[in-house]
């Protein structure tokens, strides 16, 4: 079509884009790095560049907030899918978010989803282990699949939260992390750039900076429970 420009709004994307051209530029809003996409934050080497979607740093942030939300909890489920991020990513994830779990003394169950058949699954093994809370982990497949997973929270009445604030539009309890709406609208600085004659390769990538903290109270209400003053004074965005 001879495009000027392609923009991949996941890592998926991203990747399929890279193996159908070397030459176009391509902009996504989800750059693993380092990565077969990008060598390098400063300097991505190739023809991809754009922004890094989350920092594995915020599963344990989001842990946090989950038991400051709700304290007392002692058996926190974390879902989480294998193969969602880089391999790099993924450990880097696992390893932070065991290190929270610690320092919080909280006691953690890895629990698995491929696809969207295994969600049912994993909430029925939340309740074998007898969690009483669970942190979603970053995921793609998670995200496309976010009412079903919140449906999923209601029914087993299980506080949980979430690495983007579209979970709690959609009743989930809370979320910590990027706003992914504002994310996809700053990629279209890079197109611009782009159009005006910069090379994806000089491009450094973007991490973020700001996060948000949302809360809903509605949700809370359903599942019987309070959340911290503390938190909800803390709280970017509360839903009442």
């Amino acid at each position: 079509m001879k495009l000027d420009v392609i923009v991949a709004p996941s890592t998926v994307a991203a990747f399929a884009a890279q193996q159908a051209t070397a030459t176009v530029p391509i902009v996504s809003t989800a750059v693993p790095v380092p990565s077969k996409l990008a060598a390098s934050l400063a300097q991505p080497g190739g023809n991809v560049t754009g922004l890094a979607f989350f920092s594995p740093e915020l599963v344990g942030k989001c842990l946090e907030q989950l038991i400051e939300a709700v304290p007392g909890r002692s058996r926190v489920a974390v879902l989480w899918q294998p193969g969602g991020q880089g391999e790099r990513t993924e450990k880097d994830m696992l390893t932070r978010v065991g290190a929270a779990g610690q320092a919080l003394a909280v006691r953690l169950h890895f629990v698995e989803a491929r696809g969207p058949q295994d969600l049912g699954r994993a909430f029925s093994d939340m309740t074998r282990v007898r969690a009483d809370a669970v942190t979603v982990l970053p995921s793609n497949m998670f995200f496309n699949e976010r009412r079903r997973l919140v449906d999923l929270t209601a029914k087993y009445r299980l506080p949980a939260v979430y690495p983007w604030r579209d979970f709690v539009d959609a009743r989930g309890l809370l979320s910590y992390g990027l706003n992914v709406a504002a994310l996809h609208r700053r990629a279209a600085v890079y197109v611009d750039r782009i159009l005006k004659g910069a090379k994806p390769a000089d491009l450094p990538i973007e991490q973020p900076t700001t996060f948000e903290l949302i809360i809903n109270l509605k949700t809370a209400t359903a599942l019987g429970i309070t959340i911290a003053p503390s938190l909800v004074s803390r709280a970017d965005q509360v839903i009442e």
